[in-house]
């Protein structure tokens, strides 16, 4: 009986070791996913700012990228990437023109985008100019002609979808972990929610 009761114990404590290994395995291979997901979610953008043959300037693809950067096109064929002294001038200059009531985005006149305009039109300007944030993105008149800001119609559905499914990963994540809805809970989300949405066209 002795043989028995000790053969009887052994193969409990092995059943819970065994559940015990698929539980750990489980956890591991949940925190792997979402190390996977964290991974894949990029904090920056990669936008390309094409000159019209009229001089003014579209956006003519962006996506999600680790590092923010714009390459710009000419309408003579050339090509270069835009220094962040470069950008950040610009869009100071920009934010001038809005408070002042000049800026194509704000008040357009018909005559197209300058430079430093479409940087700031596009999701390179909604991060690195994110202080002029609610003065763009809140007003009518750019809501309205957000689209014309882009090359194609399908330039914009695919920037609208690539940083739609950013900003859906880094939501689902942070409330995953917290129990709260984006990144910093209740307080701050709104914010970070609406200028996202504005910023990448929802």
């Amino acid at each position: 009986m002795k043989h028995i009761r000790k053969i009887g114990e052994y193969s409990i404590a092995g059943s819970i070791g065994i559940a015990t290994l698929f539980v750990l395995s489980g956890c591991n291979s949940q925190d792997n996913k979402e190390q996977a997901t964290s991974n894949s979610i990029k904090q920056g953008a990669f936008v390309i700012i094409e000159e019209q043959e009229d001089g003014s300037y579209k956006i003519l693809e962006e996506h999600p990228s680790d590092t923010t950067r714009v390459l710009l096109k000419s309408k003579d064929g050339n090509e270069r990437m835009l220094s962040n002294e470069e950008i950040n001038e610009m869009l100071k200059e920009e934010e001038k023109k809005i408070d002042n009531g000049t800026s194509q985005l704000t008040n357009p006149t018909g005559t197209g985008l300058g430079l430093g305009e479409a940087i700031l039109a596009s999701a390179a300007g909604a991060i690195i100019g994110s202080w002029i944030g609610n003065k763009l993105f809140n007003n009518q008149n750019f809501q309205t002609q957000q689209r014309t800001t882009y090359k194609s119609p399908q330039a914009y559905e695919r920037s609208k979808n690539s940083f739609g499914n950013q900003a859906g990963a880094s939501t689902n994540r942070a409330t995953a972990s917290s129990g709260k809805s984006g990144f910093f809970g209740n307080s701050s989300s709104a914010g970070s929610s609406d200028r996202s949405q504005s910023a990448f066209g929802g």
